[in-house]
């Protein structure tokens, strides 16, 4: 037997020089590091986003939203159970102080559907029609229920719901005045408010031999019409709905539709999610009749909307 030792050659794949461990280490760690960057991207990018828009919020001097806000006003609600809703104050039938201080109106009652619905405590928001978009757009309300016109204009600011209540400019006069197109209106004479837009349409449309009378304002004019100075006024529904029911004797009727311009429900641009809920919030009501009853209430008369 030899007593020379046996002396095996290392296989050329085991091989490990000191560099190629080091180089391996340092790619493995460069993988970890890209796999974190990748599964975090989304949280770094979220806070980034939020950072801007309070630091343009802050030099702006609005408000600065909180994360709730900045992702859902109607989570927000939901979480916070309450919801702050702009009403009018000045503007009967849909919003007005009654004689117990406290608000009425279609608009406001049109509000406690809308918290009821959403089982949340309800905050109403006394606006006026200057400052309602406003209060609106500064965070001080969560919607806007005020009898609301749409437009191009505002639009750019608000989002708008399906339409909720109607508002039109209308003819009105007693039930033996058999007027129903503005072709029949050749011969009678109108009172209208002076500058009105109601003034502004018939202008447009009038007939010849129709006689226009002009008066100072609203209450004016209807006053007019009572005391039989004219044998018909041009006016909004809603004015008319309060001179009928002031004199329900008097058997005063809407004889046709001028102009078309019904309220919306408004909400701040970009939330989707609560302008989808609203929308269809007054599909509901208006299906159930609700919405129906309340106009006859506050308006006398059935609910007519438009069908877009």
């Amino acid at each position: 037997m030899s007593n020379r030792r046996t002396t095996r050659t290392p296989s050329r794949f085991s091989l490990r020089p000191s560099w190629l461990s080091s180089l391996t280490v340092i790619a493995v760690g460069l993988v970890m590091m890209v796999s974190v960057i990748a599964c975090s991207s989304g949280s770094v990018t979220s806070q980034a986003v939020v950072g801007d828009v309070a630091t343009s919020q802050a030099a702006s001097g609005a408000a600065p939203q909180s994360a709730s806000q900045a992702g859902s006003t109607l989570d927000q609600i939901i979480s916070t159970g309450k919801v702050r809703i702009a009403v009018p104050q000045d503007s009967p039938p849909f919003g007005s102080m009654g004689t117990d201080m406290q608000p009425q109106g279609y608009d406001v009652d049109v509000a406690k559907l809308v918290a009821e619905s959403l089982e949340v405590e309800l905050e109403l928001v006394p606006v006026t029609s200057t400052n309602r978009v406003p209060y609106l757009q500064t965070n001080r309300a969560d919607m806007v229920i005020s009898s609301l016109g749409a437009t191009p204009e505002r639009a750019k600011s608000i989002y708008f719901s399906i339409p909720y209540a109607p508002f039109y400019s209308g003819l009105y006069g007693a039930q033996n005045v058999a007027v129903s197109s503005y072709e029949e209106l050749a011969g009678k004479s109108v009172g209208v408010t002076q500058g009105s837009l109601e003034d502004l349409e018939l202008t447009k449309q009038a007939p010849e031999g129709l006689e226009v009378k002009r008066f100072e304002d609203n209450s004016t004019t209807a006053s007019a019409l009572l005391a039989g100075q004219v044998d018909l006024i041009a006016t909004g529904n809603t004015i008319a709905n309060k001179l009928m029911q002031d004199n329900p004797t008097r058997t005063i009727e809407n004889k046709f539709v001028m102009k078309n311009s019904p309220c919306y429900v408004g909400v701040r641009r970009g939330d989707l999610d609560l302008l989808q809920w609203v929308n269809v919030f007054v599909a509901s009501k208006r299906l159930s009749g609700e919405l129906d009853a309340l106009s006859q209430q506050w308006f006398g008369e059935p609910l007519e909307l438009p069908a877009f």
